[in-house]
């Protein structure tokens, strides 16, 4: 029987192109001259860490960084969780951005209920951090596809894994 995976998974290459062209953007800036503005990649936590002066220039650099993001991947600056402002030391604050890999249990429970009650004829079992699809024709799992993607638009889900 014919399978495939829906999946989130994070294309770390072009994060780290959009995390470099942001700081080479707010080098370039006028108004970052002499600030402490910089974006910082943790691949270990999965996390984005915004530093600046102030919350407005946080806020500058995010106008800067969700558009280059957007330019690699799409809707992947939906799987970030943007965590409180915190100051650091003197008047300097930090943002940490959390990005959320894999699909979380809620959203594959949401998934797999969405495609029980669209009466189609295919199998959805979680597994992981990923949602197995399984029907007896290729037709039926890309309209398994299609609906999914027309209902789930809140996190950026990617189907793949195909196998016949």
């Amino acid at each position: 029987m014919p399978s495939f995976d829906f999946s989130s998974e994070v294309d770390m290459v072009a994060l780290k192109n959009a995390i470099d062209l942001t700081g080479k953007k707010i080098i370039g800036r006028h108004d970052f001259k002499g600030t402490s503005a910089k974006v910082e990649l943790n691949e270990k936590d999965t996390l984005i860490v915004l530093f600046a002066d102030s919350d407005f220039q946080i806020n500058q650099i995010k106008d800067i960084l969700f558009p280059e993001m957007e330019k690699k991947e799409p809707d992947s600056t939906k799987r970030l969780d943007a965590q409180a402002i915190q100051k650091v030391s003197g008047d300097k604050v930090k943002q940490d951005l959390k990005i959320k890999v894999g699909i979380e249990s809620e959203l594959s429970k949401k998934i797999v209920k969405l495609l029980k009650d669209s009466k189609l004829k295919v199998q959805a079992a979680i597994q992981g951090d990923a949602v197995r699809v399984t029907g007896a024709k290729r037709d039926v799992l890309q309209e398994a596809i299609t609906l999914v993607k027309k209902s789930i638009t809140d996190f950026p889900i990617k189907y793949g894994n195909f196998r016949d």
